[in-house]
């Protein structure tokens, strides 16, 4: 359901369709100056594109109209940005213009005359005037971005390809395409009126849904942490909450209870629908909820130790850069137990993700798995994934010695980039450890996903030798993911799902964490079943004639199921009698890394054995 807030009703077209000509206006640029269309009657074409700070495709494009007006200018073509948005601040439009390398006037709407004349209704929505300032193209700028689909690259410029068939006296081909950025935060042309307030009824639910992202330095695009904020995106949290785009969330929620579930109730939405269709009241300011505590910088907290890699590494303006492995030495003279853990890119516009992994001393390559349980990764961020937050009694941890790997995705955005990612630990008290926290990791290292396919499964298993406590799921895939789940089949022959995600989605990866730890007895098997869409059909691959196979790039693919773990029984803070030694020692010698390390060296030693023996025996006869 989505409902429009009353300063939008009765927005139309009306003299703003394709073939119908843009009157004069007169506004000013950021800087203060009055700026007028006809200052630029000079130019053969016009490029009218209304500009927001704040939304995603705002920022994701915002490098692209650099190019584009550069690509053009010599060609007699002027690109213009309006800004219309209510909340977007002179200052605030400034920082966008220079952090984007953006030469073009900027123009301030401020009572949105401007955007009504040109009915544009969503940010990123371009009007291309001829030399008579005629509209003859108005729609997106190209296929790359939507609100739901990230293409690694344009499959259709449609302003370019507009802007070039205008210079060559042809009729644009397809005059009219949808944009899809977020709609403009219009003024309010009346006071709002209704029952449902924003300090009685809105704000508790933008506290408890969607203050963790969005607020000052986390990854929400926008804050929402009062009335002028909420109030001027009332019309967009509608939209995405009606569409179910926000929160966001992607467990199928017939299997599985998550803690970190951000789901919206049926009254809830109903109660945003209402506030934003009666024009967003405000109420009484009495009403309001205590605001909630959170940490400044961190979601977890104050860090007790905050880990970076040693330099910022520079991110070219384009191109393809290859994972970046950085090894850093936290210094850990002993044990260090982890309970909390969150990976910070210093600039997350081109962090697309990154893992933390740990190495042993000595190694040069290899990663390590501490742990009975054999821990592969210490810690993973991508879009949308929260921090890692472990139950009470259960920790991970950091051997004395071991260094820490970041394996950096970066990913340019046209604007040369700096970043310096860091993670910050929250440390556990060693002798309040119950349980050592193991990621384990399902993957398929061999894929090879057919051409043209739209339905590619996948299956990998693994099968628990002890009972063990389940806790969390991270799945991940690339662009050509369709859905992913996660089900156990029990001794007695039984299948259950424990996570299924229907619909993958590249651009938000979450960490599903169990509302309840979920005991899985000894001979459980793990399934991860995947499931690849390598077809035509899927707007966001790159190229469906191709064979895919694992590899780390977005036009790869990956099958990686990783799940959190511990052993049910284990307490570390009991004092270890002759049993648990001896379990101890069992599970040390047969686990599988131990067993193959043991075959190893019982072939090498066989092998220098009858080394010598042959060497004796070639004395003996050089001796005769």
């Amino acid at each position: 359901m989505q409902s429009i807030c009353f300063w939008l009703a009765g927005l139309a077209y009306f003299g703003t369709s394709v073939g119908h000509p843009i009157e004069e206006f007169e506004l000013r640029d950021y800087r203060g100056a009055s700026r007028k269309l006809s200052d630029w009657k000079e130019s053969k074409l016009v490029a009218v594109v209304f500009l927001g700070v704040d939304c995603p495709l705002a920022k994701l494009y915002a490098p692209r109209l650099g190019e584009l007006s550069r690509e053009f200018e010599n060609q007699g073509v002027q690109f213009v940005g309006i800004n219309s948005n209510q909340n977007d601040a002179i200052t605030e439009i400034d920082r966008y213009a220079k952090a984007n390398q953006i030469s073009f006037p900027i123009l301030k709407d401020v009572g949105n005359e401007v955007a009504d004349r040109f009915g544009a209704t969503r940010v990123m929505e371009v009007f291309l005037l001829d030399p008579k300032r005629f509209v003859r193209y108005r729609g997106r700028i190209d296929d790359q971005f939507t609100v739901s689909v990230h293409r690694l690259k344009a499959g259709r410029r449609d302003l370019a390809i507009a802007i070039e068939e205008l210079l060559d006296g042809k009729d644009v081909g397809t005059p009219e395409t949808e944009a899809s950025g977020c709609l403009i935060s219009r003024v309010r042309t009346q006071s709002a009126k209704g029952s449902i307030t924003y300090a009685k009824h809105i704000a508790p639910i933008l506290q408890q849904h969607c203050q963790v992202c969005h607020r000052p330095g986390q990854i929400g695009p926008f804050a929402l942490t009062n009335y002028k904020e909420a109030a001027g995106w009332a019309a967009m949290i509608d939209e995405v909450v009606g569409q179910g785009r926000m929160p966001p969330w992607h467990a199928d929620p017939r299997h599985g209870k998550f803690a970190n579930d951000p789901r919206l109730g049926d009254r809830e939405k109903q109660l945003i629908a209402a506030w934003a269709r009666d024009g967003a009241p405000e109420g009484d300011p009495a009403d309001l909820p205590a605001p909630p505590t959170f940490s400044e910088n961190w979601a977890i907290g104050k860090p007790d130790c905050v880990i970076s890699i040693p330099e910022p590494f520079t991110v070219p303006a384009d191109g393809v850069v290859d994972y970046q492995f950085i090894e850093v030495d936290p210094g850990f003279k002993k044990d260090v137990w982890i309970t909390a853990a969150e990976i910070k890119p210093s600039n997350r516009a081109v962090v697309h993700h990154c893992n933390v992994f740990l190495r042993p001393p000595g190694s040069t390559g290899d990663f390590g798995a501490p742990g009975t349980l054999g821990s592969v990764c210490f810690a993973a961020a991508a879009p949308g994934t929260p921090p890692m937050v472990l139950p009470d009694g259960m920790a991970k941890r950091i051997p004395a010695g071991w260094k820490l790997v970041f394996v950096l995705h970066y990913t340019p955005i046209g604007i040369v980039q700096e970043d310096q990612t860091s993670i910050g630990l929250i440390l556990a008290d060693a002798k309040a450890v119950k349980k050592e926290v193991a990621t384990n990791l399902l993957l398929d290292a061999e894929l090879s996903i057919p051409p043209r396919v739209a339905d590619h499964r996948v299956e990998q298993t693994q099968r628990f030798s002890d009972d063990v406590l389940l806790l969390a799921f991270f799945p991940h895939m690339h662009v050509r993911g369709k859905s992913f789940r996660y089900e156990a089949e029990y001794p007695d022959g039984t299948r259950e799902i424990l996570l299924d995600v229907p619909r993958w989605d590249f651009a938000w990866q979450n960490r599903y964490v169990l509302a309840e730890p979920k005991r899985l007895p000894a001979g459980t098997v793990m399934h991860c079943v995947a499931v690849y869409d390598n077809s035509e059909n899927n707007s966001a691959n790159p190229d469906p004639n191709v064979t895919v196979h694992t590899g780390p790039q977005s036009w790869d693919e990956m099958f990686n199921g990783y799940f959190e773990v511990v052993l049910a029984d284990e307490d570390l803070t009991r004092q270890a009698g002759f049993s648990d030694c001896i379990l101890t020692a069992l599970r040390f010698i047969t686990h599988p890394s131990v067993v193959l390390l043991s075959l190893g060296a019982f072939v090498l030693i066989r092998v220098l054995r009858r080394r010598a023996r042959k060497s004796a025996l070639h004395k003996a006869v050089a001796a005769e």
